[in-house]
Order: C-alpha cells, then structure tokens, then sequence
C-alpha cells in the first residue's frame, strides 16, 4: 500500500495503538480494545472501521458477546510502503514523525526494560539501505509466531540517522 490516503489513515496515534494490540492480542471488539487502551469503546470503533477501510484491519464477525465485531490484522499482514522522502509527500512524513514519537516514547517508558544498542558505523547510503534489508530479514521469523508461556510482545525500532561530519 503506499496510496497517501491510506498513509494519511494511519497518522493518527490510536489506529497505530489499536494495530499494535491486533497484531500482539489477536482479535479483539472495540470494547476490548479499548479497556485496554484506556480509550473510549466508540473511539476505538470509529477507527478500527477507519483502519478497514483500507485493508489494514479486518471484521471477523461477532465476538464472543456476539453484539459487538471482532476485528483483526489480515494475513498475510498488510504493509505500507513509502518508497522515500519525496514520493511520501506531507502525509508520509507525518506517519514517520508520529512513528518515531511513539517508538522514543516507548523507549522511555521502559527504560529499565530496554535493551539498547548503539553504535556510529561509517556507511554510503546504500549500505544503509543493505542494513535496513538485512534487519527486516532478521527479524521475519519472529513477527507471526504464535504467543507462548515464554513470549511476549516486544517492540523493536531502529533508525539510521546522519550525523554531522567534523570539519
């Protein structure tokens, strides 16, 4: 998907919220959703509908209370993509923005949890992009396993930012 319509859907922080709780729960109503989010159930039900609009959620039919949808991530799981700064446009841009406002905010909030890494490779930008390919590979097997007595959802982010040479 790389439509700007369907970018600009999800630069909003709750449809991401709600993805991530699909994708580490399973399906869930909007009521569960939002008990755990701690959202309103019509917040969450305006935007799982938002989110199936464009293919990225999915309505299971009733839930378990069988008045309310179940809603889940597709599978395989749908995936966006922003080929580069100028074909994103403003609404790509602002999906990367609030992206990395969420995953530094999570960060933060688990400091004492996280496990950091952080080095300054010298690289052309090319190398860059190898090392993108190369960690989204890596991590592959691990993004549709099923939950155990031992796993967990974890977030991991990485990113590569430029640094200013010294002259």
């Amino acid at each position: 998907m790389g439509d700007a319509v369907a970018i600009r859907a999800l630069a909003h922080p709750l449809r991401l919220d709600l993805l991530d709780l699909l994708v580490a729960s399973g399906p869930a109503t909007a009521a569960q959703c939002g008990r755990a989010l701690n959202v309103s159930q019509a917040s969450c039900s305006f935007h799982l509908r938002q989110l199936a609009k464009y293919g990225l959620v999915e309505d299971t039919g009733p839930g378990p209370d069988r008045r309310e949808r179940q809603w889940r991530v597709p599978t395989p799981r749908p995936v966006v993509r922003v080929k580069g700064p100028q074909s994103a446009g403003v609404a790509g841009r602002e999906l990367e923005r609030i992206v990395v406002e969420r995953e530094t905010r999570a960060v933060l909030d688990q400091l004492g949890n996280a496990k950091i890494v952080t080095a300054v490779a010298l690289m052309a930008p090319e190398e860059a992009d190898e090392l993108k390919a190369a960690w989204k590979a890596l991590l592959e097997p691990y993004l549709d396993r099923s939950p155990g007595p031992d796993r967990r959802p974890v977030r991991l982010f990485l990113a590569a930012t430029p640094m200013a040479a010294a002259s």
